[in-house]
């Protein structure tokens, strides 16, 4: 192994901790060598022990090659210095002569610490300069997501692709991925083809600034499964774990368009379409042997695809009114003895936990599924009231913290254009408020906090039409929330004042990337074209 930089010099050098380069998020100590000429890494020459390769393969092709500095990233099985890293903690020492290293346990530490000497990389002229000096850093959350919904609007692979590389400039290392809804199913199952021959189309949609009107536009477009795989192998890349969602019970228009007999056929009236507004729909699937085998066929070709420990399952918003009126969901609440619909639902989710846990899965859904009782190996994702969380606290499960009130960034970012192309589904969220969360709730006891696996913002795509919307309500505001998942500092600790001229700062390095950013006077950064078919 290589041996790292020696500490004497560093502090022979003058360690200073003076003000830093902007990083996003903030690492939890930086020094730097008081006046010590800038290194410049473009170019530079990056050796790696055989574990980091990855990491190392990343950098070099960001930096290119044929210049004078030398990067080493070495892997290390005990503290750096007085510093104990973590699997995603890393330590970059640099010395004025231009030799700089990142140490770390594991490849996604030796990744993260790339990140960061990217960002330090100040451009000039075309080159790539860093201030010397020593960096320590790890995470405060192991959980640090975004979900973009592809049910409503298809925002394509090239867009996602493109946000991979935006979360991993973050130190985002979850992508959940909503692919299914009432209003499109977007995921080929090869065994069920009219999910996508029927169930990934509508005949109309609702027209932007007036959601009440349709377009009477056909639109549908799915993802094949060579496209998951291209998307989870560039993922893994990134260090980047993609964990697909299924919607079920409800939010099932789509699929039961589809197969009209995964839903509660026996009913009045029963003539499932593909949704072409917007909103709770109430077609619900079936508590049938037929369906639950229908789900296992879908997890039985999307698993092998997705190496997520997770499977998220939806399990929001599911309308009890079919189940109300079908003979057959009645008879099954008799048969089980189920008090209530409720009840019904907490027995569905129990069996499509079954189903994920005989295929090595865990599974994890939206806070509806603790309605009618709550599993106790399930993860819940927070995201209408915060009482919710204490209930899982409570009952020992793992939570992920999405409440609507500082991380849906479908509301809207603050001031903007009175165009209806910049409709958004309601509600504000500025950037402040986002900072300003804190994932652990005040009254969770030392142990309870440990159940906190991190949080997560959420792109709902009722008003997401493309790339360019995607972006204009994303930035920046997961910048802010990549702060709070990775930085340790809580709310408390946290200040906006220090925050806002370093993110000021990083959206230069959002302009060289061409990022669609809401700007403070709610212009986008890059297109106005924010339309659908633009």
């Amino acid at each position: 192994m290589r041996s790292l930089l020696p500490l004497a010099f560093l502090v022979a050098a003058q360690l200073t901790s003076f003000a830093s380069p902007n990083l996003v998020p903030k690492p939890l100590s930086e020094a730097y060598i008081a006046d010590a000429a800038a290194i410049n890494i473009q170019g530079a020459t990056v050796t790696a022990d055989s574990d980091l390769a990855n990491a190392a393969n990343y950098l070099r092709g960001q930096l290119g090659q044929g210049g004078q500095a030398k990067i080493h990233l070495v892997k290390v099985t005990s503290p750096v210095g007085n510093f104990e890293t973590d699997s995603e903690g890393y330590v970059i020492e640099s010395t004025p002569g231009g030799d700089i290293t990142i140490s770390a346990r594991t490849d996604a530490g030796a990744f993260y610490g790339a990140i960061t000497l990217l960002q330090l990389g100040e451009l000039k002229n075309g080159q790539r300069f860093v201030v010397p000096g020593r960096i320590q850093d790890k995470p405060r959350f192991a959980w640090r997501g975004l979900m973009i919904d592809d049910g409503r609007h298809f925002i394509g692979k090239a867009e996602v692709l493109r946000m991979l590389d935006l979360l991993a400039l973050h130190k985002m290392n979850i992508f959940h991925w909503h692919l299914t809804e009432d209003q499109g199913w977007r995921v080929e199952i090869k065994k069920w083809p009219k999910l996508t021959e029927v169930g990934s189309k509508r005949t109309a949609s609702p027209v932007m600034g007036d959601r009440n009107k349709s377009d009477d536009k056909p639109y549908g477009d799915f993802y094949t499964q060579e496209d998951l795989k291209e998307v989870v192998a560039k993922a893994t890349s990134l260090h980047i774990t993609v964990v697909p969602e299924i919607e079920m019970p409800g939010h099932a228009g789509a699929a039961i368009a589809s197969y009209p007999q995964l839903g509660n056929s026996d009913i009045p009236k029963y003539d499932p379409k593909v949704a072409t507004s917007w909103g709770v729909k109430y077609y619900t699937y079936a508590p049938k042997e037929e369906t639950f085998a229908f789900i296992d066929d879908v997890f039985a070709e999307l698993i092998p695809i997705f190496p997520s420990t997770y499977f998220h399952i939806g399990g929001d918003e599911a309308p009890k009114t079919q189940w109300k009126s079908s003979p057959f969901a009645q008879s099954v609440m008799k048969r089980e003895k189920l008090k209530d619909e409720h009840e019904l639902q907490s027995y569905f989710v129990g069996r499509v936990e079954k189903i994920l846990n005989a295929r090595g899965k865990k599974l994890i859904g939206w806070d509806e599924i603790q309605e009618g009782g709550l599993s106790k190996s399930a993860t819940m994702m927070v995201w209408r009231d915060w009482k919710w969380a204490q209930l899982a606290a409570d009952h020992g499960n793992q939570i992920v913290m999405s409440p609507t009130s500082h991380t849906y960034f479908d509301h809207s970012p603050g001031t903007r254009p009175n165009d209806p192309r910049f409709d958004v589904i309601g509600g504000v969220l500025p950037i402040e408020k986002v900072y300003a969360f804190e994932p652990i709730p005040a009254k969770f006891t030392p142990e309870q906090q440990k159940l906190v696996l991190g949080c997560q913002g959420q792109l709902w795509s009722e008003y997401i039409y493309n790339g360019a919307k995607l972006e204009y309500m994303a930035f920046p505001r997961v910048c802010a929330l990549a702060e709070v998942a990775w930085s340790d500092n809580t709310k408390k600790d946290r200040n906006w004042q220090e925050f806002e001229p370093r993110l000021q700062a990083h959206l230069k390095r959002l302009d060289a990337l061409k990022v669609n950013y809401h700007r403070n006077d709610g212009t986008p950064a890059v297109t106005d074209k924010l339309g659908r078919g633009e």
